[in-house]
């Protein structure tokens, strides 16, 4: 494909922002400053989330969905005003999809620290100057503790079911660690029970890359004005990221060596591979925020479901829902001996499963057909 990049750069910051277009968020604020794992707090927290269906008079039928690194609250529906792109799980929620919204009442927020309508670092402090480098250190319990805090404003005391993936799935292991009681069921996807070093390390790499753009500044740029965002920063830890995302043998498949259209290598010009790199490093920016991709895998590289708790072994007794671990069998993020773990030592969950597909660690968001029969195993 030719990937012409011949429009305007976005704004110093892609994250959502008061007048912007709503689209299907809804917002609620926490009651007060939330305490951080880490020390302080962090004050005048609000979640956008959207929902899907009618809650039960009970509250029995809510099920939450959780994003990704780079996910929002809009996980199902099409583009439209305020949502430039469809649903991430589209083909997942709705009338008759295994998240039957005519059954469920399903709620997916954006994550705290995120850029898409929750408190991040593009967000307001109470004197009016934007977060930037001052926003706290976010750990994946920060993060839950805001959601639990919003379940609390939809009056729901118990999940049906919490499922998330990758990122998603580090905080649903966390809602059912940190509040088994409110977790019926669980449905963990490409995720581990504690980031490994080379997760870290690839995300060090990528933290780098923006840190090192002039356009950083210390991360105080969100009003520097258009164009003085660290766009190319965050393009290259995009590119670096979406190597890890998908498989040798599907880039293989897709590109092998060919040169980009009339372009010639030899003559600066690219490589298909390059320039499919290229075409997900300049869609990125127009949409999401440095500050939060920093935040937010910072959070990612923090990830240990048994700090504190005496270990991971400890930790995944403490889960009482029943549960269902999935891997993608060519993941080469997180590899399926991370879920085959979690699968060992959670109670309630019996053998892994595997999920078949050559599009790596992305088949999670791939795969829905796949993804769609754990979902019905898991709700019945």
């Amino acid at each position: 494909m030719t990937v012409r990049v011949d429009t305007p750069l976005p704004p110093a910051t892609g994250a959502w922002r008061e007048g912007d277009p709503p689209g299907r968020r809804q917002w609620a604020a926490l009651p007060g400053p939330l305490p951080l794992e880490a020390g302080g707090e962090l004050p005048g927290v609000r979640i956008a989330y959207e929902t899907w269906g009618r809650p039960a008079p009970d509250g029995s039928n809510a099920v939450l969905v959780l994003h990704a690194l780079t996910g929002d609250s809009h996980a199902a529906g099409p583009a439209g005003p305020g949502h430039p792109t469809p649903g991430w799980w589209d083909a997942l929620v709705g009338p008759g999809r295994a998240l039957d919204t005519d059954r469920w009442f399903v709620v997916a927020p954006n994550v705290l620290g995120g850029c898409q309508g929750s408190t991040g670092p593009a967000s307001r402090r109470p004197d009016g100057r934007p977060w930037g480098g001052a926003f706290p250190y976010l750990t994946q319990r920060d993060q839950v503790r805001a959601e639990a805090a919003l379940a609390d404003a939809l009056s729901v005391d118990r999940w049906a079911l919490v499922v998330g993936g990758s990122m998603g799935g580090m905080r649903a292991l966390e809602w059912a660690a940190s509040y088994p009681d409110r977790t019926a069921a669980l449905l963990l996807l490409a995720c581990p029970a504690a980031a490994s070093a080379e997760q870290i390390a690839w995300a060090h790499v990528q933290l780098q890359a923006i840190r090192s753009d002039p356009g950083w500044r210390g991360g105080d740029y969100h009003d520097a004005g258009p164009g003085r965002g660290p766009h190319t920063g965050l393009g290259l830890a995009r590119r670096l990221a979406h190597v890890t995302y998908r498989s040798e043998a599907e880039l293989a498949a897709r590109f092998g060596r060919a040169p980009q259209e009339a372009e010639d290598p030899w003559r600066g010009g690219r490589y298909q591979v390059e320039s499919y790199l290229d075409h997900h490093a300049h869609k990125l920016p127009r949409r999401f925020d440095a500050g939060s991709y920093v935040v937010l895998t910072e959070a990612m590289n923090g990830h240990d479901v048994g700090r504190g708790r005496g270990g991971t072994a400890a930790a995944l007794r403490r889960v009482t829902a029943r549960t269902l671990v999935a891997g993608v069998d060519s993941d080469r993020l997180y590899p399926l001996r991370q879920q085959a773990e979690l699968a060992a030592g959670i109670p309630g969950a019996d053998r892994h499963r595997v999920i078949e597909s050559a599009h790596g660690h992305d088949g999670f968001l791939i795969e829905t057909g796949q993804i769609a029969a754990l979902v019905r195993e898991l709700t019945g």
